[in-house]
Parts: C-alpha cells; structure tokens; sequence
C-alpha cells in the first residue's frame, strides 16, 4: 500500500509561498498609500500631532516635501515582514482548513464553509502578526512633529514597547483586529464564488470538457476577481481598521493611551466625528488595496501554477 500523502497535502508548501510572495509584491508597490492611510485615521483633529491633509494627494505631496521618500516609506520592513507572513500564513491555513472540511464531502465546498475556513485562517494570523502591526502602526505615525524620542527601527520600536508598555501594548487592536477577520472572510468567499461562477462560463464555451479550471484562468480573470472581492470586504469593515488603528497609536509623553479600549473609540469618534469619523482614510485605502488585491492572487495564482508541476516532477 502507497503511503504517499494525499495530493492536495503535497502542495501545502506551495500555498504558502505563493502566498509569501504575493504579500511581498502588494506591500512593496502599494507601501506609500498605506502610510496616508494610516495618518487619516488616527487624525481625529482634537490635538492630534499629525499634519492636516485635505486630500490622499495632497498628503502624498506634504509627506514627500516634508520628510522625504523615507516618509512615505515609513514602516515598510514591518510592513513587508508582517505581509509575507500573514499571506503566507493565511493562505496555509486557508488550504488546510479547506482540506479538512473537504475530506469527507466529495462535492465542492459551499459558500458556507469557504466562510468558515477565511474565519479560521484571519483569526489565526491575526494572533501571530498583531505586534507586527503595532509596530507598523506606529512608524508610520512618526513625523517631524512628534513629541516623543522616536523610533529608531523596527527592533528600536518592539524593545521600547516592552520596556515602556509591557507585552499587552504589542496586543493592542486585538480585539478589532479579530473582528477584522470578517474582512479575510468576505474577500475569500466572495472571491471563491466569483472565481466558480467564471469557470463555469468559461467551461460551457470550452470545447475541453475535462481542463483544469487553472488553465481556464488568466491574469486579467485574477485581477478582476481580487479586486471585486476586495471592494465588497472593505466596503463592511473598514472602520473596524479605523477603531485597531487609533488604539495602536503610540501613548503621549506621560505615557496614557489617547484611547483606552475599543469602546472607548466608538464612543469617541461617534461623539466628534459621527459616521464619516469611521471611514476616514477610505479613499487612500481603496486606491492601495484594490489594485493591490489584484496584484496579490495574479501573483499568488501563477506562483501557485509554477509550484504545482514541479511537485509533479519530484
């Protein structure tokens, strides 16, 4: 009797490294747009040490002139490290969670549980990179007109956090972040039906009755698929990442957080802010991420296709 693993096992490895990639792709072409973000939703205008930008190009253009390239790339390793993993990661996990809630249904998996196995995969990676994001969270917050010593790096800004706040500062924003996970769900979910839905129009125009639905595919197919899903997912929650971003901003000088838990926010920014305080940012936000989703699954997709008939080969 073989013992050789499964086929879908084998390609674990595969997933992870498409995913990797994919991570590093999307952070290293879309990092600026991911800085303006993160500055408009913490600037809630009550004494906040932020400049005041009036729209997602002027605060490209103050942030160059003021501070330089190094500005707009302000916590890019963070962002780079805390990427690739949670790709690598998410899609890992993605694929095993699939493979288990497949292993006793021969059909195809439904919405239901592509929902369920985004949820397990975001919660998972939320818990493993969530100091990686305060960390980028709070480089990127860093400007002229900071109060505080600043951070010197990535290892500076994880070893001052410890020694100023404790472990528990490296997990602020869990709670948000956990909620966030729906994000990964959506995205997922709708981009699994999507990409279902394409490869049986595909398949009924194809003479090739039994081609692989990879082959059906192209980058142009990808693209449109993850930046479809990706605007359905921001769209219901962003302003969970405008609660986990507030609550990662760095304390002032005497040490107490500007806001003390997730309801603390909510309270707050629907207070001053109302409704629009929890989709500031957006604008930057969907100029970074939609094209960067289409970037990560072409990337991951034809990674992935690369990977597989190598595995064939071994």
């Amino acid at each position: 009797m073989s013992t050789e693993p499964p086929k879908r096992e084998q390609w674990q490895w595969e997933n992870a490294t498409a995913g990797a990639a994919a991570g590093f792709a999307t952070v290293a072409v879309m990092h600026p747009l991911d800085v303006v973000r993160t500055r408009f939703q913490v600037n809630d205008g009550r004494g906040s040490h932020l400049p005041s930008y009036k729209n997602t190009a002027h605060a490209i253009f103050t942030i160059t002139r003021s501070e330089g390239l190094r500005g707009l790339y302000a916590g890019f390793l963070p962002g780079v490290l805390g990427s690739t993993i949670s790709w690598g990661l998410y899609f890992f996990f993605y694929d095993k969670a699939k493979q288990r809630y497949a292993r006793s249904r021969e059909e195809k998996l439904s919405p239901g549980l592509h929902l369920a196995s985004a949820a397990e995969a975001g919660a998972l990676v939320c818990l493993c990179t969530n100091p990686v994001w305060v960390v980028k969270t709070r480089l990127q917050l860093q400007t002229p007109l900071h109060q505080t010593r600043p951070y010197s790096g990535l290892y500076d800004a994880f070893r001052t956090i410890m020694r100023e706040e404790g472990f528990s500062a490296l997990y602020r924003g869990i709670v948000p972040g956990l909620f966030l996970v729906s994000h990964g769900a959506i995205q997922f979910t709708a981009y699994e039906e999507l990409r279902k839905t394409i490869v049986d129009l595909k398949s009924k125009g194809n003479e090739t009755k039994h081609q692989n639905s990879d082959q059906l595919l192209n980058s142009v197919d990808y693209a449109v698929l993850g930046a479809t899903s990706k605007v359905a997912a921001i769209l219901l929650t962003y302003p969970f990442q405008v609660v986990r971003s507030r609550l990662q901003q760095r304390p002032s000088g005497d040490g107490i957080p500007r806001y003390m838990d997730s309801w603390h926010v909510v309270k707050e920014t629907a207070r001053f802010e109302r409704v629009r305080g929890f989709y500031k940012g957006i604008t930057p936000n969907l100029l970074k991420n939609v094209p960067a989703s289409s970037i990560t699954f072409i990337v991951y997709e034809n990674v992935l296709k690369l990977l597989k008939p190598a595995r064939r080969n071994d």
